[in-house]
């Protein structure tokens, strides 16, 4: 006698399936292009700072986006909001592949950061389709795994691509994924718009774009003062950062006067609000330097590093750090709704301490040990913190405004980030003449301390109550 199929577990299974491939589609945009950057810059005769301004264009977008798309998907319907997403991704890379010279590949870029929210949004489809807190802290692990790196091998993948077929190839990849993620999440994911009929704040989402996109420029732009001091820049960093304040100021005005606000001010003095932003951007500004840019760049240092190939590197460092936070992603979120959210976002970053202080007080000295601090963050940041700050940024989201607080936690990640590629480079370059060996020991430094800060105010996050369960 054959065992009947559980009707309820095939819809679960097939928006998995549609979620998935839009992370997986958006996560290439982020991570595959790292191997082709100087292929990238070859071909389109440009240099690599400028190149590199490409990508923080994608990123810069991606923020902006996020801030806002989420709360129109509320309103819109999610699916069709997603949909778009990929859509203009397509696009995105579509412009970017022909991309005659930089400027075109910049317009490119930046059409591809609309999708910088398809992690949240995925989140919140998501949970408005599982209920169970169990499963649906498993399956948040699943998904949210994909925001650290597609298993460690996309950027091999990408490598390979560039070498036999082109940088170009890399967007015509992306566009199929983009067209398979179009198909797969209009036909297999259901719409829902809880927040149809409600008027969109559009006023609110012109002063807070303003807001986070001048401070992502000024931090962008105040970078730059690590390699060479000019008045220049610094004069518009903070002419950008004054722009920002004044944004941030219209954004409260706006939002304490508007009938319809993306937030009411009441939220966002709340500690469900604040405290898990505030843990995001300080978790994100110790650590995401440091394992994307510091640690790779000292151990392929033939001074006081290693003197180890970029190949070797990614294969020693990078390529564990992501597998394991994709492996152990999965089981973090099963446990969070049993032990708590914030316990087990207390217990990875304080792994994560502990894997920074293998990293700085030891890994500096000894090639293995690095190799297992890098490990450890893999498992205890991109396998448990991650998640746990972007389930949070979920479950913690007013009932009357879901799409509110994940896409500002978005934001939040992408202004840690560049807070983060500001704060340790400067402070390598600035201590560069006491010695390699105690510059990098000394960023390391920082980043323990910011996020030992990170773990004190993860303290000040409520439980969300609702999505855990009794052993």
């Amino acid at each position: 006698m054959s065992t009947p199929t559980n009707p309820a577990r095939r819809p679960v299974a097939t928006l998995m399936v549609a979620l998935l491939t839009a992370c997986v589609a958006f996560q290439l945009n982020a991570s595959m292009l790292s191997p082709a950057l100087l292929s990238m810059g070859q071909e389109l005769k440009a240099d690599q700072s400028v190149i590199g301004l490409s990508q923080t264009s994608f990123f810069t977008a991606a923020a902006v986006f996020s801030l806002f798309l989420p709360r129109l998907s509320d309103i819109v319907g999610r699916r069709r909001i997603l949909v778009v997403m990929m859509v203009l991704m397509g696009l995105g890379s579509v412009v970017s592949a022909l991309a005659p010279d930089v400027s075109w590949l910049f317009v490119g870029r930046i059409i591809q950061g609309v999708s910088g929210p398809t992690v949240p949004l995925c989140l919140i489809m998501l949970r408005s389709e599982v209920k169970d807190a169990k499963s649906y802290g498993t399956l948040l692990g699943v998904i949210t795994a994909v925001n650290g790196g597609v298993a460690g091998v996309d950027s091999f993948v990408g490598g390979f691509m560039v070498e036999h077929f082109g940088f170009r190839s890399i967007f015509w990849l992306m566009v199929v994924l983009a067209a398979v993620a179009v198909l797969l999440v209009r036909t297999l994911t259901p719409e829902s718009r809880p927040g149809a009929g409600t008027r969109m704040d559009w006023v609110g989402v012109f002063f807070i774009v303003v807001a986070v996109g001048a401070l992502l420029t000024a931090l962008n732009e105040a970078a730059k003062l690590a390699g060479a001091f000019d008045i220049g820049t610094l004069s518009f960093a903070l002419l950008l950062l004054l722009l920002a304040l004044a944004g941030f100021a219209g954004f409260w005005f706006t939002e304490k006067r508007s009938s319809h606000p993306m937030v009411e001010i009441r939220h966002l003095r709340q500690r469900a609000t604040w405290a898990p932003l505030l843990t995001t951007t300080l978790t994100m500004t110790g650590i995401f330097a440091i394992i994307n840019g510091i640690v790779p760049a000292y151990v392929q240092a033939t001074g006081p590093g290693f003197g180890v190939g970029p190949t070797e590197m990614s294969l020693l460092i990078l390529t564990p750090y992501a597998l394991l936070g994709w492996l152990v992603g999965p089981f973090s979120g099963r446990l969070a709704p049993v032990f708590g959210y914030t316990r087990v976002l207390r217990i990875g970053l304080a792994g994560s301490l502990l894997a920074l202080a293998l990293i700085g007080f030891f890994g500096l000295n000894s090639l293995p040990l690095m190799v297992a601090g890098t490990a450890l963050l893999g498992i205890a940041y991109a396998g448990c913190v991650n998640i746990m700050l972007n389930g949070l940024g979920v479950l913690l989201s007013p009932a009357g405004n879901p799409g509110f607080l994940p896409g500002m936690n978005a934001g939040a990640f992408n202004l840690g980030a560049g807070l983060s590629f500001l704060v340790m480079p400067t402070l390598l370059v600035s201590l560069a003449p006491v010695g390699g060996g105690a510059a990098y020991f000394a960023v390391v430094l920082i980043g323990i301390a910011t996020t030992a800060v990170a773990l004190a105010t993860s303290f000040l996050i409520p439980k969300p109550v609702a999505a855990e369960v009794s052993a």
